[in-house]
């Protein structure tokens, strides 16, 4: 069974990937129920803390409550004494997994548990959750291949429609469009392949741009008047201070050069941190923040890269929309 982590995990995915012995949910909670130190237990058994985890095992030594026998008994021992910042809606176990969502005060996070049944089920929902190596595979299919998805995006037209698309996920710790770092939906820029995505930022019209989401005001704020390729603007962002690096001006200048000189005077000297990994159809890119915040991420990858990877492509968008991966 996999455990996974989501939260300021030291890893360039921001994520914690692990596997216990359990065949089920129910197992694993029942093999600790008493443990005689939950918070030594959890961290031998899943490579470090989660928190508010402990909570669970703490109320069941100190209540002598006994092992839950069933599914159901562990949702209601689950919903009665685990900690969570949020409603009972935080807390969804299922027969073949349990997502929890939570803060610590500082960031959204979110942890989950996954038997095998459910990881070979739906790898279309999964496989990105349960990917913890960097970067992602770079491979792309042939001209013409097709991706669909079914996951809520933003669209951004840059051009007029055609067969392919380029995505943007980036995963990181704040927002201005949202102030949250879960449940922030993939831009889709359709009728381009990633190869084009730099001209048609650059070549969009001023004032439309300034109601673009965050995400792509930001991308082409990066770009500078003779970039070709977009990895330019992914080198940029990885240099670029703070948990939410936006310029000032980026929704009321309605002037790119502008923007983009506003841009440059954020960037200090290239972190040795960071990783970034440029490719025809999938950029990416690992921030590094600091220890606190540890990374965040930039995915940049179009239908080509998609129709080579479709499970990791979908659930990759899955993962931007929703912490709940059998949600979006």
């Amino acid at each position: 069974m996999y455990f996974v982590c989501r939260w300021r995990e030291d890893s360039p995915l921001s994520k914690r990937v692990a596997t216990v012995p359990d065949a089920t949910v129910l197992d694993w909670f029942r093999r600790g129920w008493h443990h005689d130190d939950p918070y030594e237990w959890i961290h031998s058994e899943l490579g470090g803390d989660v928190y508010g985890l402990a909570s669970i095992f703490e109320e069941a030594r100190k209540r002598n409550l006994p092992r839950p026998q069933s599914v159901d008994e562990l949702r209601e021992l689950l919903h009665e004494h685990l900690w969570v910042e949020g409603d009972d809606d935080f807390i969804r176990l299922g027969e073949h997994a349990l997502r929890v969502r939570t803060d610590d005060d500082e960031v959204d996070l979110a942890y989950y548990f996954i038997d095998d049944e459910a990881a070979a089920a739906s790898p279309d929902r999964l496989a990105f959750l349960l990917h913890d190596t960097w970067p992602l595979p770079v491979n792309a299919a042939a001209t013409g291949a097709g991706f669909s998805h079914g996951v809520p995006t933003h669209t951004v037209r840059l051009t007029p429609c055609g067969p392919e698309s380029v995505f943007s996920v980036r995963l990181c710790w704040g927002s201005p469009d949202t102030y949250r770092n879960l449940d922030r939906a993939a831009i889709a820029f359709p009728g381009l392949a990633l190869p084009d995505l730099a001209a048609g930022l650059r070549g969009a019209d001023d004032h439309d741009a300034q109601r673009w989401p965050n995400d792509a005001q930001l991308l082409r704020a990066l770009l500078a008047a003779g970039d070709d390729h977009i990895g330019s603007a992914l080198q940029r962002y990885a240099r670029l201070p703070g948990q939410a690096p936006t310029p000032a001006g980026i929704d009321h200048i309605p002037d790119h050069d502008a923007t983009h000189r506003e841009t440059l005077e954020l960037l200090p000297q290239p972190r040795a941190e960071s990783l970034i990994r440029l490719d025809p159809h999938i950029a990416q890119v690992a921030r590094y923040l600091d220890e606190f915040f540890g990374f965040d991420q930039w995915f940049l990858f179009d239908t080509r890269w998609a129709a080579a990877h479709p499970d990791l492509a979908r659930s990759l968008l899955r993962y931007a929309a929703s912490w709940d991966p059998f949600e979006a």
